[in-house]
């Protein structure tokens, strides 16, 4: 059995195409889905926590919200694919359809980074 590095190693070799149907095989197998897994975590913490433990815990946390991909658009899919591991039809539909939120539930430090990257490569982000 490979390890899980040699693993990574193997999936760092393929291409967009092959890694989405890697991705497809995989909710296929195991019956579950990527995006639900994504959104469902926060949600799963939550009920085993106090009221207070959940109120601090989301004032810890911001959106950064893309509110305009500005003249630089092309710049501004290349960050966003890189800060949310998109693709490039993906993360082109996120800029696309501004505002939405690039990244959601980020600790501050992590989301006044973003937002310096995609202010700095022409887009107009807000953080909530």
């Amino acid at each position: 059995m490979a390890t899980a590095a040699e693993l990574i190693e193997e999936i760092k070799k393929m291409s967009v195409l092959e890694l989405s149907e890697l991705i497809k095989a995989l909710e296929e197998e195991f019956g579950v889905s990527a995006t639900a897994v994504a959104a469902a975590a926060p949600a799963a913490g939550a009920p085993a926590a106090g009221d207070g433990a959940v109120a601090e815990e989301e004032a810890g946390t911001d959106d950064v919200v893309l509110t305009g991909a500005g003249d630089k658009k092309i710049q501004v899919i290349k960050v966003v694919r890189a800060a949310t591991g998109l693709g490039l039809k993906e993360a082109k539909a996120l800029v696309d359809e501004a505002p939405k939120p690039v990244k959601e539930g980020v600790e501050r430090e992590e989301a006044d980074k973003l937002k310096a990257e995609l202010e700095e490569a022409g887009g107009a982000v807000e953080v909530k």
